[in-house]
């Protein structure tokens, strides 16, 4: 299963907004090579000088997103090791991958059906409120 389809670049502070509300989530990010992989809630931040600041509040997945440099959102849908994965992919210019913000599981490794049905809902409307 494929699906490919995408937000605005627009979108990524309402998308990240979002997220914040959301249980744990995998956040990938991919970057000279190397794969880094953060497991947790995705964190609330604010804009301050250019960029949206993440607040883990000492705890977790911290950083500066420069929202001007994501150019697209794209919907990821696939099998993953024999298993169902949905992910957002934020990407910059020339559809360069940022980072993924995958769907979190459960436990026993199910895919979180909240999650998933906010996932389809926005996929659907491809736009999120502001």
């Amino acid at each position: 299963m494929s699906i490919d389809n995408s937000l605005a670049g627009d979108q990524a502070l309402a998308l990240m907004q979002t997220l914040a509300t959301w249980q744990n989530t995998t956040t990938i990010i991919l970057h000279g090579g190397c794969v880094f992989e953060f497991k947790g809630v995705f964190p609330h931040g604010k804009l301050a000088e250019g960029f949206y600041n993440l607040q883990g509040n000492g705890n977790g997945f911290e950083g500066h997103i420069n929202l001007s440099t994501i150019h697209n959102i794209r919907f990821q849908s696939r099998e993953h090791r024999g298993r169902e994965s949905h992910a957002f992919v934020f990407e910059g210019a020339e559809k360069a991958v940022i980072f993924k913000v995958f769907l979190g599981r459960d436990s026993h490794g199910v895919l979180i059906p909240e999650q998933l049905a906010a996932y389809h809902s926005i996929q659907s409307q491809l736009t999120l409120p502001v």
